[in-house]
Formats: structure tokens, C-alpha cells, sequence
């Protein structure tokens, strides 16, 4: 049987050249150029990290000299979390799918959308001449005074890449408030709206007022490493310590701009397999602000080691104990929405519940590294590295794949393989769990981080960790060889293959350039899953 094709008149099909993308101010073709764009940088980054665990195999260096690993896991994490972690839920499905979630046509400022994108490419090509002249070794985090003074490494560009692609982060932050605010459909007020936009609200506020103070904390870095200013570097009369306030007071925060946006994927998931409102819409809704306000007021949990006194390290140990409460109401919530719901096991359903066990066990190991006594023995240890993968990459990326599978029918008009996502679904969760969950026993025996020789006693848990690395590739590289082949060959997916309740599967898929014909008038309930609504929907 011949394949139907696509309705000719959609996002897609306006427009063929390549100059039609480049100059498009359509927030859905710039969200696609930032798919592509970040799935570059994802496996850039990933290639670093096989070089890791390909070295960390054996106790002895025998792969590469010091300074390449260095460099390596240096650029892995700048990689990974400035170019794929910030970005990837808001760049990509907040950009295409904000607009259409509330009526809207297109984002309120769509030349500066685009400029955004242009932003973050000139960002990453900056990076990309730091990897080919040399790379660098001072850390993701860029600690002073080893990357104002000492490094010989290409710190100056791959500083300036991160500063110019967080203005690409202010500006979208910026456009998706603005949008939220101002372009409602008629009707749609706060508490009619999906909580996907309230955590991309959230979010957006953290962009606004957190990605600045890393900017200028960058352009000190270069002032002081360019001209010797003393200002972080201690033998001039700085301050080392006055760098990691700075640092972390934006970077914590960060860590909410990768996380938040995931967590509103995942209410969208599971309100739509449970055929339910989410219980307590009000309670996570609000607690998505609640997250955006408290990751500003924590920050120095990084620095227990770091001189502080001990009243200000108990002041943000109580701080971030209480930072767990607004995620716990979210997972409570979701966990009550799902008892008694008709749950099934779809793809975007599989990555649901990965998340509730990677995301909990990243929560609950954080616990630790809040507390004074037990922090001084973790501290820079592997145990710090799995907590944060699994909270990372556990949560933001599960919430990714998540996302990009469940409005991947809505994007491009095709439905993938079922089988192979449900294969690559598993493969992620199980290869997660092999690579990291043995370093948190590696942490508590007292392996430190960011060594490339080890004694001989750790040999096994990081070769059952490089082992589950492997897994864990095989599970991501399977998205995008089913991905593809589903732009050509998958079914047609209609305009609503899931049932679900937003006003985003009112508009064809893929959907039309200026996404509904009609400005919608007739805006339901948020998640409003009633027998009426699912028989509309040919479900029953």
C-alpha cells in the first residue's frame, strides 16, 4: 500500500532551500535547526566521554597522558552542559511547542528567536576551535585562579564560546516569557494552562536573571587571565572563593534550566497515558516557581570545602533539604495522578518510569552531599559524578527522550518504530544504571574524580561501569536510526495518534506554518480527559 504523504500546506513544505531555513523566523523550523544542532553537540560530547571510560577500563594510565584526560572530561562537561543540557527541552520542544500549546502563532519576538539560534552555533564554533587548536583542561566550571593564571590551554575561547551562548539562553528565556504573558488565546488563563509552559516559565525566569551573573563572571575571568588584574587569583590579591560564589550562584540555578523543562514534559506524559487531570494541578504548578526561587538561595552547598564559614555552610544545608520539597510534590502528585489511571506502555510512558527511578535516586543521594558531615567524606568523588548523572542525565535527558518521543508524531507527521523505541527505552535505563550506579560505591570507598589512574581494588566497578557506557551508547544511538527512517517510511501519524487533551493536537501534524487556521476560542480545562474527549479522540 502506498504511503500517504504530508498535507501540503505545513511547516515543512514552506519553503525548500536550505536559505529558507536559515533566514526562517517560523519558531518551528528554528526549533528543528536546534535539534540538529544539539544532537551534533550530544554526540561531540559523548565521543569525550567513550574516551573517559575507555580509559578508566584499566587502574593504569595507559590510554592517554594526563593532560588529554584532563582535557577530555573538561570538554565533555562544557559540552555536555552548556551545549546540550541547557538547551536541549527548552531550544527544541519548548520552542516548537509553546506557541501552539496556547493558541498562538509564533513566538512574540521570532527575529530574535532566530538570532538565538545564530547565537548558540557562534557559541559552539568557538568551542569546536578550543577542541581542534589544543582543548583545554581546567573543568567544566572553569575554577580559578588555574584558568585566570596558570592553564596554557585555550581558555579564553572556550570561556567566550559559553559567554556568547548564554545570551543565546537569555534570549529565549526572554521571547518564551514574553509569549506566555502577551499571546494567549482568548480565554486561556494561568490555570487552564498546560504545566509544560509553567516549568518553561519557570525556567524562563531562571535564564533572565541567573545567566548574566555567569556572564560577568566569565568577562572577570578574561580581564584578570588578559590584562592581570587581581580579582580571583589570590598572588594578585583576589579572591578564589569569590569565583565559585559567582559561579555557582548562576550554576546551580542551571542545573533547574536543564531539570525544569523536563519535568513539564513529564506531567504532559503522564496526565496523557493516565487519562487523567494531574492531581493537584495548582500544588505542581506553583512548585515549578517554587524550584526556580529556592535554586537561587543554595548555591554554596558546592563549597562546604571551600573556607565558608561553618554558620553559613548550615544555613545552605538546611536550605537545600528544603529544595527537595517542591520536586517530592511533584513526583507525589504524578505518582497519585498515575493510581487508578489507564496506564499503558507506550514508548513516551517508558521513559516516564525511568525517570521516577533515576530522578528519585538522584534526589534522595543529594540528601548526602547536603549534609555537613557526610559531604566532607564525598567531596570531589565519583560519588559526586553518579549523583549528578542522575539527576542530569536520569532526569533531564529521560525527560528529553520522553518529550521528543511523545510530540515526535506531531513534529514531523510520521510515527516511529514501537518496538525499537520500547528496545532503545529499556537499553537507556538499564546501560544508565550499569555505568553509574557503581560509582557511588566508588565515591564512598573514596575514588576521586577527574584521576585517570585509580588503584587496582576499583578495577571491577569501572569496568562494570565502562561496560554499562556501552549499553547505555547502544540505547542512544537507536533514536536517531528510527528517527530518521521514520521521516520517509513511518506511518502517518494523524493529528493526535496519543488522545491527548492539549491544544497543540488540535493543528494537523506536521502542523501548519502559522499552526491553526483560526485562533482557538473554545479552550477546555487543562487535561481534561473525559469519555467525551477520549471518544472524540478514537480511543474507545
Amino acid at each position: 500500500m502506498e504511503t500517504p504523504v504530508y498535507p501540503a500546506h505545513n511547516y515543512l513544505s514552506n519553503g525548500h532551500g536550505l536559505k529558507s531555513w536559515l533566514l526562517t523566523k517560523d519558531h518551528k523550523r528554528i526549533a528543528v535547526l536546534y535539534l540538529i544542532s544539539i544532537s551534533i553537540f550530544f554526540l561531540l560530547g559523548g565521543l569525550f566521554a567513550v574516551g573517559i571510560r575507555l580509559e578508566l577500563t584499566t587502574p593504569d594510565g595507559d590510554l592517554f597522558q594526563p593532560d588529554t584526560y584532563n582535557k577530555f572530561f573538561t570538554l565533555h562537561g562544557v559540552i555536555m552542559v552548556f551545549f546540550f543540557l541547557i538547551p536541549s527541552v527548552p531550544a527544541v520542544i519548548g520552542n516548537f511547542l509553546i506557541p501552539p500549546m496556547i493558541g498562538a502563532k509564533d513566538l512574540a519576538f521570532p527575529r530574535i528567536n532566530l538570532l538565538s539560534w545564530y547565537l548558540y552555533v557562534v557559541g559552539g564554533l568557538f568551542t569546536l576551535f578550543a577542541i581542534v587548536a589544543g582543548g583545554v583542561d581546567t573543568g567544566w566550571t572553569f575554577y580559578t585562579p588555574y584558568s585566570s593564571a596558570s592553564s596554557s590551554t585555550n581558555v579564553t575561547a572556550t570561556a567566550l564560546g559559553v559567554f556568547i551562548a548564554g545570551f543565546s539562553s537569555i534570549l529565549t528565556g526572554l521571547n518564551f516569557i514574553v509569549t506566555i504573558h502577551r499571546m494567549r488565546a482568548p480565554g486561556l488563563h494561568w490555570f487552564k494552562l498546560p504545566l509544560f509552559i509553567w516549568a518553561h516559565y519557570a525556567t524562563s525566569l531562571i535564564q533572565v536573571l541567573g545567566t548574566p551573573v555567569v556572564a560577568i563572571t566569565i568577562v572577570m575571568i578574561f580581564v584578570e587571565r588578559a590584562f592581570g588584574f587581581g580579582i580571583f587569583d589570590p598572588q594578585r590579591g583576589g579572591d578564589p572563593v569569590l569565583m565559585q560564589h559567582l559561579f555557582w550562584f548562576y550554576s546551580h540555578p542551571a542545573v533547574y534550566i536543564m531539570i525544569l523543562p523536563a519535568l513539564g514534559v513529564i506531567s504532559e506524559i503522564v496526565s496523557t497515558f493516565s487519562r487523567k487531570r494531574i492531581f493537584g494541578y495548582s500544588f505542581v504548578a506553583f512548585s515549578s516557581l517554587a524550584i526556580a526561587v529556592f535554586g537561587f538561595i543554595v548555591w554554596a552547598h558546592h563549597m562546604f570545602v571551600a573556607g565558608i564559614t561553618t554558620y553559613a555552610a548550615m544555613v545552605f544545608s538546611f536550605l537545600s533539604f528544603s529544595v527537595a520539597i517542591p520536586s517530592a510534590v511533584k513526583v507525589f502528585n504524578w505518582a497519585a495522578t498515575m493510581h487508578r489511571g489507564s496506564l499503558s506502555f507506550e514508548t513516551p510512558m517508558l521513559y516516564v518510569y525511568g525517570f521516577f527511578g533515576l530522578f528519585l535516586i538522584g534526589g534522595l543521594t543529594g540528601l548526602f552531599l547536603a549534609t555537613l558531615g557526610t559531604d566532607i567524606h564525598l567531596h570531589d568523588t565519583y560519588f559526586v559524578v553518579a549523583h549528578f548523572h542522575y539527576i542530569m542525565v536520569g532526569g533531564a535527558i529521560m525527560g528529553y527522550l520522553g518529550g521528543l518521543h511523545f510530540w515526535w508524531p506531531k513534529m514531523f507527521g510520521r510515527m516511529y518504530s514501537e518496538f525499537w523505541s520500547r528496545i532503545s527505552a529499556i537499553l537507556v535505563f538499564v546501560g544508565f544504571n550499569l555505568t553509574f550506579f557503581p560509582q557511588f560505591v566508588l565515591g564512598y570507598m573514596g575514588m576521586p574524580r577527574r584521576y585517570h589512574m585509580y588503584p587496582d581494588e576499583f578495577q571491577v566497578l569501572n569496568v562494570l561501569s565502562s561496560a554499562g557506557a556501552s549499553v547505555l551508547g547502544i540505547g542512544y544511538i537507536l533514536p536517531v536510526l528510527y528517527f530518521a527512517y521514520s521521516l520517509k517510511k513511518g506511518e502517518v501519524a494523524g493529528n493526535n495518534p496519543w488522545g491527548a487533551s492539549g491544544l497543540e493536537w488540535r493543528t494537523q501534524s506536521p502542523p501548519l506554518t502559522e499552526n491553526f487556521v483560526e485562533v482557538p476560542t473554545d479552550i477546555p480545562e487543562a487535561y481534561e480527559y473525559t469519555p467525551q474527549v477520549i471518544r472524540e479522540a478514537k480511543l474507545v
